[in-house]
């Protein structure tokens, strides 16, 4: 056989047709996408930088499917203004803001009537903090690991959704200094009290009007 022969075979006789139709192909489950992505991501840049909620890629494409922290939604999934956030850090009580609105009813009753007798003393009350979704509640917990360099560090300042009050919307931070002060020489009187000894801004309802607040906590990790 020529080299010719063997560059150019003759074709076969009876052969398929040169256009032979692909099968159709499945589209696969939206949620066995995210899960394959879910698993490629974790493999590369290992386990704790998903946390990073607000930044993954696979949970951003999972609140779109599930339609977190849109407009209508419970606000779980969202961060910044919607999750919580207070732009400069400052608010008052009559702010229209998430923060300050989904606060605690009686939490907002009680920290009101005490700015109000603050104000009589000449101390001013703002809030630098209150309520936070879940989202951005992750979102300041991973912030404090990269800062802190370690998941206990940042614990110790930090806590996680499933277990700080300003979810729940029963926790408030309150400043400037001098307010925080005012308010931990006063907060009995109106059943407020400062919970971690490392956090002076930090308070919550936990007595009743002129009872006694609980020991103080060493710091958000217990």
């Amino acid at each position: 056989m020529t080299r010719y022969e063997l560059a150019h075979p003759p074709a076969r006789v009876g052969g398929p047709p040169r256009h032979v139709p692909r099968p159709r192909r499945t589209r696969r489950p939206v949620a066995f996408t995210l899960v394959v992505a879910a698993v490629g991501l974790t493999a590369v840049f290992g386990v704790y930088p998903l946390l990073d909620r607000g930044d993954a890629p696979v949970v951003q494409a999972v609140d779109q499917v599930l339609d977190r922290g849109r407009p209508g939604s419970d606000g779980a999934g969202s961060t910044g203004l919607a999750g919580g956030d207070i732009p400069d850090g400052a608010a008052t009580l009559d702010d229209d803001l998430p923060a300050v609105t989904n606060l605690d009813a009686d939490l907002d009753a009680a920290v009101r009537e005490a700015a109000a007798d603050a104000a009589d003393d000449g101390i001013d009350f703002w809030v630098t903090s209150g309520w936070r979704s879940p989202a951005y509640q992750q979102q300041l917990l991973d912030d404090a690991v990269r800062e802190y360099g370690s998941l206990e560090a940042a614990r110790e300042r930090v806590s996680t959704p499933e277990l700080s009050e300003h979810v729940s919307g029963k926790a408030i931070d309150i400043g400037p200094t001098e307010g925080a002060y005012w308010l931990i020489q006063h907060g009995t009187e109106y059943g407020l009290c400062q919970v971690y000894s490392n956090e002076i801004w930090h308070f919550e309802l936990l007595t009743e009007p002129g009872g006694a607040c609980p020991a103080l906590q060493e710091n958000a990790g217990g």
